[in-house]
């Protein structure tokens, strides 16, 4: 049986995957940032041991470190992992003042926490998969940038881009394969502060989890090229 670590699995997306790759026949360790959101429960009241539900809160390391621990008392190898987690602050133009704290926190979620996670758990993806997914964004495409605005968030996935890059250049030699997937607009909770779902988007979770997990998956003739694709298979430049 495969398996396969999802950050901020508890709702959304994140949620989707979990249910995707549980139907798909994988163990899940699904990270849990929200204890008392009740839908990671009620899934594993069906799936039993198949779902390990993990406290997971990627901005702090000793919560990765402790999450990596878990994972390695339960299994010997991880094949994947899903860096899922992520949050967004609505920011307005900049003559509005930009919030210096808002954007930290983006950078050490969205950047740092992925790169810390990847960090904790390589060693035990050596005898798996060894493949790294990372949803990102549009948002973090310089090439494409066409916003005036939400500089935390799209500065946030432009570094993240860039430490793929870097971890594909140190490790596609060492057997790693990567996935980066940009999830299009969807109606979720990311960008809302009072935790309500947002419903500006024009996507399901559920329907870009589909077309993610196919592209997770799926395997490619050129591991060398690293790019960005979004829901409907295009590639967007970073």
């Amino acid at each position: 049986m495969k398996t396969v670590l999802i950050t901020g699995a508890d709702r959304g997306l994140g949620f989707a995957f979990t249910k995707l790759f549980l139907n798909r026949g994988f163990q899940v360790f699904a990270g849990q940032y929200m204890p008392k959101w009740p839908d990671l429960k009620a899934l594993q009241e069906k799936w039993g041991e198949r779902l390990c539900i993990l406290p997971l809160d990627i901005s702090e390391e000793d919560s990765i470190k402790n999450a990596a621990a878990l994972i390695a008392g339960q299994s010997a190898v991880l094949d994947m992992v899903v860096h899922n987690a992520g949050i967004m602050r609505l920011e307005k133009d900049i003559l509005e003042g930009v919030p210096k704290e808002d954007i930290l926190l983006q950078f050490r979620i969205n950047t740092l926490g992925a790169l810390k996670v990847t960090e904790q758990v390589l060693g035990l993806m050596e005898g798996g998969m060894k493949r790294l997914c990372y949803v990102s964004s549009e948002a973090g495409s310089i090439g494409n940038a066409h916003r005036d605005g939400t500089f935390g968030y799209c500065m946030s996935k432009a570094a993240l881009n860039m430490g793929i890059r870097i971890l594909h250049n140190d490790l596609y030699e060492k057997g790693f394969t990567f996935r980066i997937y940009h999830p299009g607009w969807m109606k979720s909770y990311m960008a809302d502060a009072a935790g309500d779902v947002s419903m500006n988007g024009y996507l399901e979770p559920e329907a870009s989890a589909v077309a993610a997990v196919e592209q997770f998956l799926e395997n490619r003739e050129n591991e060398m090229m690293l790019i960005m694709q979004d829901v409907d298979g295009c590639i967007w430049s970073f």
